[in-house]
C-alpha cells in the first residue's frame, strides 16, 4: 500500500445527480469539459455519485460536477470512501463489486 507521504491525500465527494446518469457517461461528460484534469469517478448510478479529487482541487471538482449536470448537488466531501459510505447507506448499496487479483 502507497503511503500518503507519496501518493498524497485524497478527498472524495458525494453527489446527489440526474437518475438517468452512469458512469461511462458521466466520465465522457467530465472529459470533454476538463480534458485530462477531470477528476476520478469512483462511482455513478441510480442518482448518486462519488468523485475523488486532491484537497486543493475540491472545490474546482464540485464546480465541474455541477456544470457537467445542472442538477447535480453536492453533499459531503470526506477523506474516505467508508465514511461516505456510512453516512449515505444508498452509497453502499451502489458501490461497484470489489476488483478481484
Amino acid at each position: 500500500m502507497t503511503v500518503k507521504s507519496v501518493r498524497g491525500r485524497r478527498r472524495y465527494i458525494a453527489f446527489v445527480c440526474d437518475p438517468s446518469l452512469d458512469r461511462p457517461g458521466l466520465i465522457s461528460l467530465l472529459n470533454e469539459r476538463a480534458g485530462e484534469s477531470a477528476p476520478y469517478v469512483v462511482q455513478c448510478s441510480e442518482g448518486w455519485c462519488i468523485l475523488r479529487c486532491t484537497p486543493t482541487q475540491c472545490d474546482d471538482t464540485i464546480a465541474l460536477m455541477c456544470s457537467a449536470d445542472g442538477s447535480a448537488r453536492s453533499l459531503r466531501t470526506s477523506g474516505t470512501l467508508r465514511t461516505l459510505r456510512a453516512r449515505y447507506p444508498r452509497l453502499h448499496e451502489l458501490r461497484p463489486p470489489p476488483k478481484r487479483k
